[in-house]
């Protein structure tokens, strides 16, 4: 946990470098490789993409700061090591594949997902509950 508050993920630390490139000198063979512009290799990385991918982290990192700091340092440890609990325990493979505790501790609860929606049937686990409850039992 970063104490940060960054509600938008930072930029990654932008770098070009010819390594890939280089000759036995340690320079660009423009020869071989053709003209290079370092400029545009530095733009063509990250963007939106790196945000988006970050996205959730950040805002986990700021909710867990700002706890920290209104209610002391048990909280967010609290709520980090509910979630490793949560997430450790192991569901009943009848029911579909979520974790509604996790969820619940993420804040998640109430978004809906594709996922949530379109549950293709044919090869999902089958909802026999009976059936998965006597497995578990029989072990």
């Amino acid at each position: 946990m970063d104490p940060s508050y960054r509600i938008v993920p930072a930029n990654q630390s932008k770098s070009a470098s010819v390594q890939d490139t280089a000759s036995s000198l340690g320079l660009h063979d423009t020869m071989q490789y053709g003209p290079r512009s370092l400029a545009a290799e530095v733009r063509t990385e990250g963007g939106l993409k790196k945000r988006l991918e970050n996205w959730d982290a950040t805002q986990d990192n700021v909710k867990l700061t700002l706890q920290r700091n209104i209610y002391g340092m048990h909280a967010p440890m609290r709520l980090l090591m509910e979630r490793k609990m949560v997430a450790s325990t192991p569901y009943m493979s009848a029911l579909a594949p979520s974790n509604l505790q996790l969820d619940i501790l993420m804040g998640r609860d109430e978004t809906i997902e594709p996922a949530d929606i379109f549950i293709c049937m044919e090869t999902g686990p089958t909802l026999d509950f009976h059936k998965e409850l006597g497995k578990k039992h029989n072990m």
